[in-house]
């Protein structure tokens, strides 16, 4: 078998226009996930009642059931059911003219919210409790505490984590495709079509993947580093 080099550097050059949309589609599911994660996190270690169980459903619903599953309801079910529900209420509203990346926010989002809220809630208990016993005693509020002393020292165990959830989310978003979102696998595949060329259009596809996770992890081992000297903590290894 003969490889199509020049198709392939050809390919290498357009899917890479896809990593933009790969990485703002991770920025933004960060940025949803972590408040919600951290809330159910604390809703879990101090078993706050229903929000607790609500909690603890919810991650396994997410974790138990398929992504692809996932994304063929809220792409495809979803709006479906939202376009009758508008109709019956006549409200003249386009639910189909939604730019297709606000699903992958949302099927993304719900996937990393759950994964994180487990890295929070594991790293918030490495903390001593009787830190926070401590920083109570003192006058701190129970929010002051968690912003000045809990939150701190649960990020450095944190992060080795952190980034794990985000590499296996940079992978997960090769699904966007599905929903229609330009991203580089649906451009690697769009170009692999017309002559067919799909080995090596997996080959680009992987090779960016590669590149691309790997500069994410240097990323999180410099901040890993950042937080250990700040802490004195001996640095881990992240990835």
């Amino acid at each position: 078998m003969t490889l199509d080099l020049e198709f392939m550097m050809r390919t290498f050059l357009l899917a890479s226009a896809g990593i933009p949309v790969t990485l703002m589609i991770t920025v933004v599911t960060l940025l949803l996930s972590f408040p919600a994660a951290f809330f159910m996190a604390i809703s879990r270690i101090h078993r706050i009642k229903g929000l607790k169980v609500i909690s603890s459903v919810y991650v396994s619903l997410i974790r138990g059931t398929p992504m692809v599953l996932q994304i063929l309801l809220v792409y495809s079910l979803l709006p479906s059911l939202l376009n009758s529900l508008f109709k019956s209420a006549g409200l003249d509203i386009d639910i189909f003219g939604i730019n297709p990346i606000v699903y992958a926010y949302a099927v993304f989002t719900f996937n990393t919210t759950a994964s994180l809220s487990e890295v929070f809630r594991s790293a918030l208990q490495t903390v001593d409790i009787g830190q926070m016993e401590a920083a109570l005693s003192t006058g701190l509020s129970s929010f002051q505490s968690y912003r000045r002393i809990i939150i701190p020292q649960a990020l450095v165990s944190a992060i080795p984590n952190i980034c794990n959830v985000t590499i296996n989310l940079i992978k997960g978003t090769s699904l966007a495709f599905i929903m229609t979102v330009k991203d580089i696998t649906a451009i690697a595949k769009v170009e692999a079509a017309y002559g067919y060329n799909y080995i090596e259009a997996y080959i680009v596809v992987f090779l960016l993947y590669i590149i691309v996770c790997s500069a994410v992890q240097q990323l999180f081992k410099l901040i890993e580093n950042s937080f250990n000297v700040n802490s004195h903590i001996p640095a881990k290894e992240v990835g």
